[in-house]
């Protein structure tokens, strides 16, 4: 399981945040995505497990925000025709695991309780779509480092 950085402004390591499970489809909630993270704060005793849901139309929405496809269609360039299909619904998964990561940030930067917990897709929805296009190069950097790509300049030929 990999472990991401979560950025904050004040108290970097205060959280310790560990994918544990998705992207999965959402029992009963088509077109709904969830994302399951272990957290642990410092001063806490035990860890927590996060669901952090996001609807399909969200991700739609996200990826042209920020420009996904055309940036994926640039890293994936010198991928092989063989390795493409695959390396590109990874890269979609990915995103959507960067995108959830993102909303859980905002979880911890409000101050969350110390209990099992879901983010329902229909919350902070103008929220995550501020932070998903600041955090644009987080999460290519993220995707790239996954697929382990060769980062590109997007403004190169």
């Amino acid at each position: 399981m990999r472990t991401m950085a979560v950025e904050h402004a004040s108290e970097p390591s205060q959280f310790r945040v560990t994918l544990f499970v998705g992207p999965q489809p959402v029992e009963g909630r088509p077109f709904t995505f969830s994302c399951v993270f272990n957290v642990k704060k410092r001063s806490w005793k035990g860890g927590i497990q996060v669901a952090t849901e996001i609807a399909q139309s969200q991700i739609d929405t996200l990826n042209t925000d920020v420009g996904f496809s055309s940036w994926l269609t640039q890293a994936l360039i010198d991928v092989s025709d063989q390795d493409g299909p695959s390396h590109e619904e990874r890269a979609h998964e990915l995103f959507i695991q960067a995108v959830c990561w993102c909303k859980l940030d905002l979880a911890l930067q409000s101050g969350i309780t110390q209990e099992n917990q879901c983010l329902a897709a229909d919350i902070w929805i103008s929220e995550v779509r501020d932070t998903v296009i600041r955090r644009t190069n987080f999460i290519t950097s993220y995707i790239t480092s996954e697929l382990d790509l060769v980062p590109r300049d997007a403004t190169a030929p």
